[in-house]
């Protein structure tokens, strides 16, 4: 009886694996995406996109709108070219690059004509940012250097032909970006004054007339995007001229777009709102943030608005394109995006967004109506089972709710499952129900998925994002573990195989998680988090200098307070801790240095704890090489199987990675 009984369990556990999902690869996941970010010329003539080149680096190809005579036109190395645009004449390729993670980028053009590359804005130690072109002022471009003051970003303006640079606009100090009119004039700015902790929308009448207060936001009523180097609240002038949109929240609780009076900055009315959200806002990579907002693009009329609370939809403004939203949505699942379109208005590039699958891009005819797929991001995931997110609500222990995501392993029952807390940075940004590469990587290892947005994250309206001041490191975490109770008492999640795992402060918040709550956490993955919140402030890069105060008001004046910098910072508190760590650091990192990492792992094995330290030489705040992606998520793998229990595909050495091991 008893044979015939660990026959039957055998025979149960080889059903169960059978059904288990291939592992994905780590390569197929973390690798170079084969396509992405595709934009359409300004003529509708050509199509560009982001490809590997033959060295397996992320440059700009171009080819014609039907895909014939692609060709790379760009040569960088090493790190992947993030964000690039089409210049308004259609003769240049216009992209940032840095070096090694060191997020001081330059202003490159790339020459479709003869391909010469040049390096637009050639001063060393100088960061561009905050790039602008018109269609109806196709030989320039606008783009932002700390070239006077390392501190502030001026204003100038490029001849694409020439290179020739010239001062456009003087940064008094506060202005964190720049808007232009219909004529190509900056005459619009967000500020944000770091001693009264103001946000200003600031305007002039002209070149020659004197810049002017129009919108004064006070500290605790300004969204996130007014307080935050690169971040905008001006979606632009409207078509009339005598009013400005802006994302405000001043006479309600979530932000709205606006229209403001031009002269003395009253609302005149309100273009879309939502009673749950904030208007959404749109990350644009080393551009910064500004609220997502679609406008035509020939008046700048507004067209859509985003909204996301629990999933991400569109408020339209215009009905014809709404119409089109419409058409494109019945013909493809998930949410639809308008990531380009040319001058005419007649070719779209759109996305198609879900949680569960990678970016796939079509183009669309807006006279025939006809839609063609593009390309997938990443085809090779199409034979994986992948899964979605779950979006929930958790109320945390004080009854504010926090929109969480969850999502399950695919091939299991959902009982008593080894989960992973993965921890949004920022800490002022927010999860969202998109596709993310390490949601199911985590979830095709066995593990479920708990993404909370925690009291202070950004999008749920200014008492959502209040309540997080002075909680960093404290009521942010204490949210976390609500969240973690939640899963818990559903039966979905095993007490004793939990781990936290961050990036940024994501990271941060894992090294806290494990002190406040070492009985919770089985070990955690920290991903260039800080240890000394002091240290971190006094570390920012000078262009920071201004925002700081924000920080200080935000979370507290760690840099100035030692009591409290010790009271949130987890360099004083290893003691506490007893879960095992892996921690990833970039050596270039501008944000956490390597002396803040080394400090901690120093700390936690003087305390006799167990610490795996691996450090990338060629990167900065997080991993952007994909040789450095495929190795630390192999020793992520491979930590997690062995404090949770869950599967893994053995770590390999990978060429080009610069992983050392600390």
């Amino acid at each position: 009886m008893k044979r015939f009984y660990l026959c039957a369990l055998f025979l149960t556990f080889c059903s169960v694996q059978a059904e288990l999902p291939p592992l994905v690869p780590r390569e197929i996941l973390f690798g170079n995406p084969v396509r992405t970010d595709p934009k359409v010329s300004p003529d509708g003539s050509q199509l560009s996109w982001l490809a590997p080149d033959k060295n397996n680096t992320l440059n700009v190809w171009t080819s014609a709108l039907d895909g014939g005579s692609a060709h790379c036109v760009t040569n960088e190395t090493g790190d992947p070219i993030e964000w690039y645009t089409w210049a308004a004449d259609g003769k240049h390729i216009l992209y940032l690059h840095d070096n090694a993670g060191d997020e001081i980028p330059h202003l490159f053009s790339a020459d479709l004509i003869n391909g010469n590359v040049r390096d637009l804005t050639p001063f060393r130690g100088v960061r561009a940012q905050n790039v602008l072109t018109d269609p109806r002022h196709p030989d320039f471009a606008l783009v932002a250097l700390n070239l006077r003051d390392r501190n502030v970003f001026d204003m100038y303006r490029v001849d694409l032909e020439t290179g020739a640079t010239a001062l456009e606009a003087t940064n008094p100090g506060d202005v964190l970006t720049w808007k232009t009119d219909s004529n190509f004039v900056i005459r619009a700015a967000t500020a944000f004054d770091g001693k009264s902790g103001r946000t200003i929308i600031r305007v002039r009448d002209a070149t020659d007339k004197p810049w002017r207060d129009l919108v004064v936001m006070p500290f605790e009523r300004a969204l996130f995007a007014g307080q935050v180097v690169n971040g905008s609240l001006i979606v632009g002038f409207d078509p009339d001229g005598n009013s400005l949109l802006i994302d405000s929240a001043l006479h309600s609780d979530k932000g709205r777009l606006v229209r403001v009076d031009f002269n003395d900055g009253h609302e005149v009315g309100i273009v879309a709102e939502d009673p749950q959200c904030d208007v959404a806002f749109a990350d644009v990579g080393r551009l910064g943030i500004e609220p997502s907002v679609i406008l035509n693009p020939v008046t700048d009329a507004p067209q859509a608005v985003k909204f996301n609370y629990k999933t991400p939809q569109w408020f339209f403004v215009d009905p014809r394109l709404k119409a089109d939203f419409a058409e494109i949505s019945r013909q493809v699942p998930g949410f639809i995006d308008l990531v380009s379109r040319d001058n005419a208005d007649r070719v779209w590039i759109v996305a198609s967004r879900r949680s569960d699958a990678p970016l796939t891009f079509y183009k669309y005819d807006r006279e025939t109506k006809k839609l063609s797929q593009l390309f997938t991001e990443n085809p090779a995931l199409a034979k994986f089972a992948l899964v979605q997110k779950k979006p929930v609500i958790i109320k945390a222990r004080d009854g504010l709710e926090l929109i969480s995501y969850l999502a399950l392993p695919p091939g299991v029952e959902p009982k008593k499952l080894p989960l992973v807390v993965l921890i949004h940075g920022g800490p002022w940004v927010r999860d969202s129900d998109d596709y993310e590469p390490e949601v199911q990587f985590l979830a095709n290892r066995g593990y479920a998925v708990l993404q909370a947005n925690y009291r202070g994250s950004t999008g749920f309206g200014i008492k959502f994002f209040n309540a997080g001041n002075l909680q960093v490191g404290l009521g942010m975490v204490e949210d976390l573990f609500d969240a973690v109770r939640w899963a818990v008492d559903q039966g979905t999640v095993d007490p004793k195989r939990i781990a936290a795992m961050g990036g940024s402060m994501g990271g941060y918040a894992t090294l806290r998680a494990l002190e406040m709550r070492p009985d919770l956490f089985a070990c955690g993955v920290d991903i260039c988090g800080p240890a000394d919140e002091a240290t971190s402030l006094r570390s920012f890069p000078k262009y920071w200098s201004n925002i700081v105060a924000r920080w200080r008001r935000r979370e507290g004046d760690a840099d100035h307070d030692d009591n409290w910098n010790r009271k949130i910072s987890p360099l004083y508190h290893v003691d506490a801790i007893r879960a095992p760590l892996l921690i990833g650091q970039g050596k270039n990192d501008p944000r956490v240095t390597i002396a803040d990492a080394d400090a901690m792992v120093a700390a936690l094995r003087k305390a006799k704890r167990e610490v795996t330290y691996v450090v990338y030489p060629n990167e900065g705040h997080g991993f952007a090489r994909p040789e450095n992606q495929l190795d630390f998520y192999g020793r992520v793998e491979e930590f997690l199987a062995k404090h949770l229990g869950g599967r893994a595909e053995p770590w390999k050495k990978i060429a080009g990675a610069t992983a050392e091991l600390k």
